[in-house]
Formats: structure tokens, C-alpha cells, sequence
């Protein structure tokens, strides 16, 4: 009896123990739960940019590195070898058609300036000489003609006197012959005089025209060299903002060298830089987008450069809005050039994530989770991003930064 009893009892002790067990174990399984909820990551919903894919046209781009200048910017070179003697105006100064900037020495050149103004004077008397020289001697063989005609008329009446006698048997054979050989022979020198006038005639025109040939030729070269020492006085072609200007008074210039700079900073334009890999992609009169911080602008490509430099071509881009608030000579700027485009094709939001084609791991909305998978996407512009495979029309897609999280496979998503 005793012996049953002390076996419920240790029976009785055994089962306290087994629940005692079985309470620490379903402790620390709760215990388990919680650590591992709390080491679970989660992320709230609105700290994320989530897009939603869908389907739609991309314009496809290639982007390329900006700098806004000037719509208009001109180069002032000095058009002789010169030194400075005086400066008007600093960088930064408005300058309207015609202010002067700075003053050269012009010595030199006013002088070989005034040199040839007399040497045109001198061209000048020279060519009223040959109109007068020319004259003179055509007018001396007119006069000379005349006579001769002259003679030859007297010479005709002698010979029709002579052979009127000689009909009458007053006269002989022999004077009738010597007089007719006297006319002829009057009568070939006149034509040879005659030859001779036209000839000298033609000569004097001919040598008239090269002198005032001449004379033109000179003339041009004389306006030249006023059109270089007009230039020399530097003005402003017309008006603008002086964003350079050679202040160094007493440095010599030599011919071609730059002394300002004069920029339209009221309308700007987009030279653009992009690899030579992607030079086939830029054409002059592609569609092209600026993206200025969170602004957009409308442009077009108005010119490539045929040749790369350094594995880089260069463009220009034409804007729209060429006067807009946001732009500033020297800005940098990102450039979206259309090439293509694509109709009903799934795509989801650009951003920072997006280096171009192939496969990425994205975080896609799974109810309170985020769940990364694999995603090949294509083409893009500054808006969106196309997607080959991976992804379905519906799916929310994490476009923000996730770096952080790229050792993870799975988030907790909280509202």
C-alpha cells in the first residue's frame, strides 16, 4: 500500500516536471518569435519611392553630361601686332553696339595708313597723267591723218588733171605714170596711218585700264588696312555682358591674339558631351530634354561635331525656353537625347538605381513584405525604364536607393 502510494506520488512529481518543461520550451519559442521579429528589418511605406509598373510608350534616350553657354558669345582678336595702352571696361560690364573696351597703340599703323593715302594720291595723278599723255598723242595722229588725207585729195585732182591733158595730147605717158605712182603710194601710207592710230588707239585704252586696275586693286588694300585700324580701336560688336577682357596695360598683343570676350547672357544654349560609343544615337534635329535639378526643358540637337576628341563627341542643343530662370553660363546639366521609340511595352519610373541595360535585383511589394527578384530591364529615357522580364503589369516596384539593403532577400513593409 505504501508502495503504491509513493509511485503516485513520484508520478505526480514527473508530470510537474514535464509541464515545468514544457512551459520554459513554449517560452522560449515565444522568446525565439519576438528576437526574430525584432531583427527583421522593416521599412516604412512612405520613406519609399514605390512605382507601379505598367504599360505605355518610351521615348528611348541616351544621356549625356551639359554645360548651359551662351546663346551668343564673341570672340574679340586684336587685328594687329600692338601693345595695350588703356582699358575701358572690366568682366562683368554691359556693353552696348560700339562701346569702346580698350585702346591699342596705333601709331604704327596710322602711320602706314596715312602712307598709303598719299600713295593713292599718287596712283591717282599718275593715271590723270596717261588720260593726258594718251590724248596728246592720239590728237597729234588725228591731225597728222588729216593732212594726209589732204595730200591724197590733192593728189587725186593732180591725177585727173594729168591724164585730162593727156587725153587732149597736152600732156605725156610718163607724167600721167609718175602721178598715179605718186597717188598710190599716198594712198597706202594713209591706210598704213590709219593702222597705226587704231593700233596706238587700242594700245592707249589698254594701258589706261591697267592703271585703274591698278588703282581699284590699291584701293581695296587702302580700305583693308582702314577696316583693320577701325578694328583696332576695340569696341563692342553689339550688346551684351563683357565676360572677358585683357586688362594687362603695357603687354604686347600680337596679330590675332584674344583680347574679350562679349556673351548674350540673356539667351543660353546646351553644349553637350557624350562617349563615341553612343555617337550613332545623336543626330542634328533629335528631340532632346535638359533636366535642371527637378526642371525640365525642351530642346533639339542643332549640330554634332564629326570628329571624337578624347573618346567624347560633342553637340549642341537649341532650347525652347532659352531665357529660363534656372539657367546660368557655366551650369552643369544632364542631356536626354530621343533616338527611338517604343509602343506598349511594360516600364517603370526612372532613377538612380538604373545604370543602363541587364539584370537587376529590385525589391517588389509582397503585402507587409518586400521580396527582391530578378529583373532584366532595357531601354530608357528620363522618365522610365523598360522591363523585359521579371515584373508584370500591377507589380509595385521599390525605385528608391537600396544599397543598404542589398545583402537582404526580404523586407518587412509597414504603413
Amino acid at each position: 500500500m505504501d508502495r503504491e502510494i509513493s509511485k503516485e506520488v513520484q508520478r505526480k512529481e514527473q508530470r510537474k516536471q514535464f509541464i515545468k518543461i514544457g512551459a520554459v520550451a513554449g517560452g522560449l519559442i515565444v522568446l525565439i518569435v519576438v528576437v526574430i521579429s525584432m531583427l527583421q528589418t522593416s521599412l516604412k511605406r512612405k520613406d519609399l519611392n514605390i512605382s507601379k509598373v505598367d504599360k505605355g510608350v518610351i521615348e528611348v534616350s541616351v544621356s549625356a553630361s551639359g554645360k548651359v553657354i551662351p546663346a551668343f558669345e564673341e570672340i574679340i582678336n586684336s587685328p594687329i601686332n600692338s601693345r595695350i595702352v588703356e582699358v575701358y571696361k572690366r568682366g562683368g560690364d554691359s556693353v552696348d553696339v560700339g562701346t569702346p573696351i580698350l585702346k591699342l597703340d596705333l601709331q604704327s599703323a596710322e602711320t602706314e595708313y596715312n602712307k598709303q593715302l598719299d600713295e593713292e594720291q599718287m596712283k591717282n595723278l599718275q593715271l590723270e597723267q596717261q588720260r593726258v599723255t594718251n590724248h596728246n598723242k592720239l590728237s597729234e595722229m588725228e591731225m597728222n591723218l588729216k593732212v594726209s588725207r589732204m595730200e591724197l585729195d590733192r593728189k587725186a585732182v593732180e591725177l585727173r588733171n594729168e591724164r585730162y591733158l593727156d587725153s587732149l595730147g597736152a600732156g605725156t605717158t610718163d607724167k600721167v605714170r609718175q602721178v598715179e605712182l605718186d597717188y598710190n603710194v599716198s594712198v597706202l601710207k594713209l591706210k598704213e596711218d590709219e593702222q597705226k592710230y587704231k593700233n596706238e588707239q587700242a594700245l592707249a585704252e589698254a594701258d589706261l585700264k591697267v592703271k585703274e586696275l591698278e588703282l581699284n586693286i590699291f584701293r581695296k588694300s587702302l580700305a583693308e588696312t582702314r577696316r583693320t585700324l577701325e578694328d583696332a580701336r576695340i569696341r563692342s560688336p553689339r550688346k551684351a555682358i563683357l565676360t572677358y577682357v585683357n586688362n594687362e596695360i603695357g603687354s604686347q598683343i600680337g596679330q590675332g591674339a584674344k583680347v574679350a570676350i562679349v556673351s548674350d547672357l540673356s539667351h543660353f544654349k546646351i553644349e553637350g558631351e557624350i562617349a563615341d560609343t553612343y555617337g550613332d544615337r545623336i543626330a542634328a534635329g533629335s528631340k532632346a530634354v535638359i533636366k535642371i535639378g527637378s526642371d525640365k526643358l525642351d530642346g533639339t540637337v542643332s549640330d554634332v561635331t564629326p570628329l571624337s576628341k578624347n573618346g567624347v563627341i560633342s553637340f549642341t542643343v537649341q532650347l525652347e525656353e532659352d531665357n529660363h530662370k534656372r539657367l546660368r553660363s557655366g551650369l552643369k546639366t544632364d542631356v536626354y537625347v530621343m533616338n527611338a521609340v517604343k509602343d506598349d511595352v511594360l516600364r517603370i519610373a526612372n532613377s538612380s538605381y538604373y545604370v543602363g541595360k541587364g539584370e537587376y535585383e529590385l525589391f517588389v511589394v509582397n503585402g507587409d513584405r518586400l521580396l527582391k527578384r530578378k529583373v532584366q530591364l532595357g531601354d530608357s529615357n528620363f522618365e522610365y525604364v523598360e522591363v523585359v522580364s521579371g515584373l508584370q503589369e500591377g507589380d509595385e516596384v521599390v525605385v528608391s536607393d537600396m544599397n543598404a539593403y542589398k545583402d537582404k532577400n526580404k523586407l518587412k513593409l509597414e504603413e
